[in-house]
């Protein structure tokens, strides 16, 4: 009986190293797939922030992303969007974009929510008009928002203001706020930060002098204005303090400024000064019914920490400097005014 042939064992071989191969490849492919998808860097540095408002969707996200630049491929972008589930779970904010970010590390950061806050430097605004305008420019919410809020007595209540003193709870300095926070939230961060800066001892102080932390900022608003130069405002302060003391009118012109809403006056005259305001402390005794202005922190530990004197007069030097010269008699005062006011004819100030 013939021999039966043993199969080659090379055909078999070659069999597998094609299947091997086909297996490589497939790997291959799908780790480059992954890698794309995923972990190449497709962040460009065409935005330093990407920003998602309050009630965007997907579709919403994507035009941004791709519209703008933001990544290098949008398609990979939109896939692993996809796989990692982020078109249903979209939060705003303002997140922080790095150049060369992966899909994965930009997606993940937008599902967690994970935004960076803004900082916003609030200085002395004028009006609330201003603030408001500021902060619409700075956060999601427009500036008709913060008004609202700020003119709405039920509202303003809640923290024990009215609509004319809630300005009072605005304290100049740097804030952090996420930019999509609502202008309730502001408000009520702004509240807290009001309330650790008066401390019991600021309040003891203000209690001392018969006044309360409103009334204090109140003042402060017009010492803020009156002053030229910071090493006067306890000067004034306490100037200003005798005459509230005394029942006298405080006779401030800020005060008339403000009440005839026209700040290019550099000059107040006769005829302004009975305009009818509660503004104006040329007609109305003591206070007025809200500040002039946002006051700087110094100028409120200027009116808590005021100098002691008997001045009840002052008139801006006549050298025109930007300093006062105080006095305690009306005869001195009108000295002081007349040479102050022959200075301004002297170099054609009419208004």
């Amino acid at each position: 009986m013939a021999k039966k042939q043993a199969p080659k064992s090379g055909s078999g071989r070659k069999i597998f190293i094609v299947l091997l191969l086909i297996v490589v490849a497939v790997g291959a492919y799908m780790a480059y797939t992954y890698y794309n998808r995923y972990l190449a860097p497709n962040v460009t540095d065409s935005q330093e922030y990407l920003y998602i408002h309050t009630d965007a969707t997907y579709d919403d996200v994507y035009k941004t992303i791709s519209g703008q630049g933001i990544v290098k491929d949008s398609a990979s972008f939109d896939e692993a969007a996809h796989a990692k589930h982020y078109t249903t779970r979209v939060k705003s904010g303002r997140y922080h974009l790095h150049s060369g970010m992966s899909n994965r590390e930009l997606i993940n950061m937008l599902i967690t929510g994970k935004q960076e806050a803004v900082k916003v430097a609030i200085k002395n605004f004028r009006l609330k008009e201003n603030f408001a305008g500021f902060m619409g420019k700075k956060l999601e919410a427009d500036s008709a928002a913060f008004i609202n809020l700020l003119d709405s007595a039920a509202y303003v209540q809640k923290f024990g203001f009215t609509t004319e003193d809630v300005y009072t709870m605005i304290l100049p300095d740097t804030y952090e706020f996420y930019w999509n926070a609502p202008p309730h939230k502001i408000f009520s961060k702004l509240y807290g930060e009001y309330q650790k800066f008066w401390t019991p001892e600021r309040r003891q102080k203000a209690t001392d002098m018969g006044l309360n932390p409103v009334k204090v900022t109140i003042l402060a608003s017009i010492v803020d204005a009156e002053a030229l130069h910071d090493s006067e405002m306890p000067t004034i302060a306490g100037l200003y303090l005798n005459r509230l003391k005394k029942g006298m009118k405080l006779e401030a012109d800020p005060t008339v400024i403000f009440a005839e809403h026209d700040f290019t006056i550099h000059r107040v005259l006769n005829r302004q000064l009975s305009v009818n305001s509660p503004y104006n402390t040329y007609l109305h005794t003591g206070l007025p019914p809200g500040p002039i202005m946002m006051p700087s922190l110094n100028a409120i530990n200027s009116v808590l920490d005021y100098k002691h004197s008997d001045y009840l007069y002052m008139c801006a030097k006549d050298d025109l400097s930007g300093y006062t010269n105080f006095a305690s008699t009306v005869a001195q005062h009108q000295i002081n005014a007349r040479k102050f006011q022959e200075a301004l004819n002297k170099r054609n100030i009419k208004h």
